[in-house]
């Protein structure tokens, strides 16, 4: 008997669906020096009455800091499992002005210059059409809005790059890339949006947890493992690869304005 093989889409969801409680509690995503920076960088720019989006919400932190400087904040995520979780937690939290929404990032359902902030936080890296996400992105932010992006960034060396998006995929074969910095201001470029900020933090990833968190099967573990043990001195270095194979990624922000 042959398996049918899922769409990017199905297999997204597969590995998502199952892991929001994983996520909502992970200290890598509810925590960091990204999500202080954007809270001031939002508190900086909105208005009464502002309406904001937060596209791949996954376990709803990003939601949870923005929240308090709009009138409603759109949570929208591929995954139910996710959608729920964010729900949930938004009434444990008393955050009332949080409202959830099931779309793909590259078919959002909102009207032209919808919102005044749209933001996504380490969600594009599974994005299939990145580019055509970002297009999305930019059509529903009303002229003067700002788009806010913060993902893994991945390193400009090809060696380090190279190991890093095969670490990423044997952990999730829902990754597609980490996108690079000059990629992102690539993509803010093409999309129509100014790139006013850009800013980076080193971010550990505990290796334990970090595999656990995406039920990595064994046999993919010990390939990343191998990977790290057999990786040159340049790539060691660069991660900051430790015996027990916990290692440092970057975690880069984007900050843009759309012209009006």
């Amino acid at each position: 008997m042959t398996t049918q093989p899922s769409t990017h889409a199905q297999s997204v969801n597969n590995q998502f669906d199952p892991q929001a409680a994983a996520y909502l509690a992970s200290p890598v995503h509810a925590a960091g020096p990204d999500l202080a920076r954007a809270r001031e960088l939002v508190a900086g720019v909105a208005q009464a009455g502002d309406v904001a989006l937060d596209l791949g919400c996954g376990a709803g932190h990003l939601a949870f800091n923005l929240a308090p400087s709009f009138a409603r904040m759109v949570a929208l995520d591929a995954s139910q499992g996710m959608l729920d979780t964010v729900r949930d937690a938004a009434a444990a939290k008393g955050l009332g002005n949080i409202v959830t929404e099931l779309a793909a990032a590259e078919d959002l359902p909102f009207a032209d210059g919808r919102f005044a902030v749209t933001a996504t936080r380490y969600s594009a890296h599974h994005w299939g059409h990145v580019a055509k996400a970002m297009q999305a992105m930019r059509r529903v932010t009303r002229p003067g809005g700002y788009v806010l992006v913060i993902d893994i960034e991945s390193s400009m060396i090809p060696l380090v790059d190279t190991h890093i998006q095969s670490f990423e995929f044997l952990r999730d074969h829902s990754h597609v890339r980490d996108y690079t910095g000059g990629e992102w201001r690539a993509l803010f470029a093409a999309a129509g949006i100014e790139l006013i900020e850009h800013a980076l933090w080193p971010t550990r990833m505990e290796f334990v947890s970090w595999v656990e968190r995406m039920r990595t099967p064994p046999d993919k573990i010990r390939m990343i493992r191998a990977l790290q043990l057999q990786a040159p001195q340049e790539v060691r270095d660069a991660l900051a690869i430790e015996e027990d194979g916990s290692f440092t990624l970057q975690t880069g922000l984007f900050w843009g304005r759309v012209a009006g």
